[in-house]
């Protein structure tokens, strides 16, 4: 299966472009990751937030295939178990989609056209997560997954 997370933003920190890096490598056996990153629309009017959102909305829909399963994080978004979660990616793999795409939006969310687009809402914690964390955190998430699906010990 492909996985694709497109994210708005770039990491800057180099110890969580460390953990999504290594995250990467140890997903390799699993599956071929690739993250799209998206440059946000500045916002430097707050009446303004809607418009941005929706031109940030245009981006990231544009790289999205009509036939990929899309997971949007939201805060409103189902929480699942680290189990769940691994229950679901085997289910959308069983199911013969090819490409799983993840959308992370930027510090103001996502457009309603994305979340829209949506199969499947996510949230990661009723806590508030930076978006850059949020991307080492779903990646370590895939990765978890994976190895619970093979029954392997690194989940426990």
């Amino acid at each position: 299966m492909k996985i694709k997370i497109i994210a708005l933003g770039k990491i800057k920190e180099k110890f969580l472009k460390d953990g999504i890096d290594e995250f990467l490598k140890r997903l390799t056996p699993y599956a071929s990751v690739e993250i799209v990153e998206l440059q946000p629309v500045e916002i430097k009017d707050e009446n303004l937030t809607e418009k941005a959102l929706l031109s940030e909305g245009e981006k990231i829909l544009s790289h999205i295939k009509s036939d990929s399963y899309v997971i949007t994080l939201e805060i409103l978004g189902k929480q699942l178990s680290s189990e769940e979660f691994a229950s679901k990616i085997d289910e959308i793999s069983k199911s013969g989609i090819s490409e799983l795409v993840f959308v992370i939006g930027s510090s103001c969310g996502l457009a309603k056209t994305v979340s829209d687009r949506a199969n499947y809402k996510l949230s990661m914690s009723k806590m508030t997560f930076l978006h850059q964390f949020a991307r080492l955190l779903i990646v370590e998430q895939i990765y978890r997954a994976f190895k619970i699906l093979k029954n392997e010990t690194y989940h426990k």
